[in-house]
Protein backbone atom coordinates (compact mmCIF):
# COMPACT_ATOMS: atom_id res chain seq x y z
CA UNK A 1 0.00 0.00 0.00
CA UNK A 2 2.80 2.69 1.04
CA UNK A 3 4.02 1.91 -2.34
CA UNK A 4 1.15 2.68 -5.05
CA UNK A 5 0.33 6.00 -2.46
CA UNK A 6 3.69 6.54 -3.17
CA UNK A 7 3.90 6.13 -7.12
CA UNK A 8 -0.01 7.19 -7.66
CA UNK A 9 -1.28 10.51 -7.23
CA UNK A 10 1.26 11.64 -4.48
CA UNK A 11 4.25 11.98 -6.97
CA UNK A 12 2.22 13.66 -9.75
CA UNK A 13 1.84 17.29 -7.57
CA UNK A 14 5.17 17.46 -6.59
CA UNK A 15 6.28 17.37 -9.91
CA UNK A 16 3.89 20.18 -11.39
CA UNK A 17 6.13 23.04 -9.70
CA UNK A 18 9.55 21.01 -10.84
CA UNK A 19 7.81 21.37 -14.20
CA UNK A 20 6.43 24.74 -13.60
CA UNK A 21 10.23 25.92 -12.78
CA UNK A 22 11.53 23.93 -16.04
CA UNK A 23 8.95 25.76 -18.01
CA UNK A 24 9.77 28.96 -16.93
CA UNK A 25 14.10 28.49 -16.70
CA UNK A 26 13.30 27.59 -20.71
CA UNK A 27 11.31 30.80 -21.53
CA UNK A 28 14.28 33.06 -20.16
CA UNK A 29 16.51 31.40 -21.70
CA UNK A 30 14.84 32.02 -25.26
CA UNK A 31 13.93 35.14 -23.97
CA UNK A 32 17.55 36.07 -23.33
CA UNK A 33 18.24 35.01 -27.17
CA UNK A 34 16.01 37.12 -28.28
CA UNK A 35 16.97 40.53 -26.69
CA UNK A 36 20.06 39.74 -28.02
CA UNK A 37 18.90 38.79 -31.45
CA UNK A 38 16.91 42.03 -31.19
CA UNK A 39 19.59 44.21 -29.92
CA UNK A 40 22.78 43.22 -32.22
CA UNK A 41 20.40 42.82 -35.55
CA UNK A 42 21.10 46.20 -36.78
CA UNK A 43 24.94 45.46 -36.35
CA UNK A 44 25.02 42.56 -38.59
CA UNK A 45 22.87 43.75 -41.64
CA UNK A 46 25.37 45.88 -43.22
CA UNK A 47 27.75 43.24 -42.62
CA UNK A 48 26.27 40.79 -44.53
CA UNK A 49 24.21 42.58 -47.16
CA UNK A 50 23.46 39.67 -49.37
CA UNK A 51 20.36 37.81 -49.87
CA UNK A 52 17.95 38.36 -46.27
CA UNK A 53 20.83 40.03 -44.08
CA UNK A 54 22.44 39.01 -41.18
CA UNK A 55 20.45 41.40 -39.09
CA UNK A 56 17.19 40.43 -40.39
CA UNK A 57 18.22 36.68 -39.73
CA UNK A 58 18.72 38.02 -36.27
CA UNK A 59 14.91 39.43 -35.87
CA UNK A 60 13.45 36.08 -37.41
CA UNK A 61 15.59 34.19 -34.63
CA UNK A 62 14.12 36.59 -31.74
CA UNK A 63 10.12 36.46 -33.31
CA UNK A 64 10.53 32.11 -33.47
CA UNK A 65 12.78 32.32 -29.65
CA UNK A 66 9.45 34.43 -28.08
CA UNK A 67 6.72 32.57 -30.02
CA UNK A 68 8.68 29.13 -28.86
CA UNK A 69 9.08 31.12 -24.98
CA UNK A 70 5.06 31.39 -24.94
CA UNK A 71 4.36 28.12 -26.57
CA UNK A 72 6.57 26.30 -23.83
CA UNK A 73 5.22 28.47 -21.10
CA UNK A 74 1.53 28.13 -21.77
CA UNK A 75 1.32 24.47 -23.13
CA UNK A 76 4.61 22.41 -21.24
CA UNK A 77 3.67 19.52 -23.49
CA UNK A 78 5.83 17.30 -25.43
CA UNK A 79 5.24 19.43 -28.61
CA UNK A 80 6.33 22.65 -26.84
CA UNK A 81 9.63 21.15 -25.38
CA UNK A 82 10.76 19.64 -28.00
CA UNK A 83 10.20 23.50 -30.53
CA UNK A 84 11.96 25.06 -27.64
CA UNK A 85 14.86 22.87 -27.77
CA UNK A 86 14.97 23.02 -31.71
CA UNK A 87 14.62 26.66 -31.50
CA UNK A 88 17.13 26.60 -28.59
CA UNK A 89 19.84 24.06 -29.75
CA UNK A 90 19.93 25.38 -33.30
CA UNK A 91 20.60 29.39 -32.28
CA UNK A 92 23.09 27.30 -30.15
CA UNK A 93 24.61 25.24 -32.82
CA UNK A 94 25.17 28.63 -35.19
CA UNK A 95 26.60 31.20 -32.89
CA UNK A 96 29.76 28.42 -31.90
CA UNK A 97 29.52 27.13 -35.46
CA UNK A 98 30.20 30.74 -36.99
CA UNK A 99 32.34 31.60 -34.36
CA UNK A 100 35.25 29.03 -35.28
CA UNK A 101 33.94 27.96 -38.93
CA UNK A 102 32.97 30.53 -41.67
CA UNK A 103 30.02 29.06 -43.22
CA UNK A 104 29.07 29.96 -46.57
CA UNK A 105 25.87 31.95 -48.30
CA UNK A 106 23.17 28.96 -48.49
CA UNK A 107 20.85 30.76 -50.91
CA UNK A 108 19.08 33.68 -49.02
CA UNK A 109 20.75 32.90 -45.94
CA UNK A 110 24.02 34.54 -45.55
CA UNK A 111 27.37 33.87 -44.82
CA UNK A 112 28.40 33.65 -41.07
CA UNK A 113 31.53 34.26 -39.45
CA UNK A 114 32.28 36.10 -35.99
CA UNK A 115 35.27 34.89 -34.28
CA UNK A 116 35.02 37.92 -31.29
CA UNK A 117 33.40 36.25 -28.47
CA UNK A 118 31.56 39.11 -26.62
CA UNK A 119 29.81 39.81 -23.44
CA UNK A 120 26.49 39.75 -25.35
CA UNK A 121 27.49 36.95 -27.72
CA UNK A 122 28.36 34.94 -24.97
CA UNK A 123 25.42 35.59 -22.64
CA UNK A 124 22.98 34.35 -25.86
CA UNK A 125 25.62 31.45 -26.41
CA UNK A 126 25.16 30.20 -23.13
CA UNK A 127 21.59 31.14 -22.78
CA UNK A 128 20.43 28.74 -25.77
CA UNK A 129 22.59 26.20 -24.79
CA UNK A 130 21.24 26.12 -21.01
CA UNK A 131 17.45 26.39 -22.55
CA UNK A 132 18.13 23.54 -25.07
CA UNK A 133 19.73 21.29 -22.71
CA UNK A 134 16.63 21.92 -19.97
CA UNK A 135 14.02 21.85 -23.12
CA UNK A 136 15.16 18.41 -24.05
CA UNK A 137 14.95 17.39 -20.51
CA UNK A 138 11.70 18.71 -20.43
CA UNK A 139 10.75 16.79 -23.21
CA UNK A 140 11.81 12.92 -21.72
CA UNK A 141 9.76 13.99 -18.07
CA UNK A 142 6.53 15.38 -19.75
CA UNK A 143 3.81 12.79 -19.65
CA UNK A 144 2.90 11.68 -23.18
CA UNK A 145 -0.06 12.23 -24.48
CA UNK A 146 -1.71 8.93 -24.16
CA UNK A 147 -0.36 9.03 -20.40
CA UNK A 148 -2.26 11.58 -19.58
CA UNK A 149 -5.86 10.25 -20.37
CA UNK A 150 -5.39 7.67 -18.14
Amino acid sequence: MANAATHGSVARPRSAPLMMVLRVLIAVGLAIDAYVHFVLAPNYQFAYPDGIGGGNLFRIQAVVAILAALYVLIRGSRLSYAVAALVALSAFAAVVLSAYIQLPQVGPIPAMYEPLWFFEKTASAVAEGVAGVLAVVGFFLAPRKDAALR
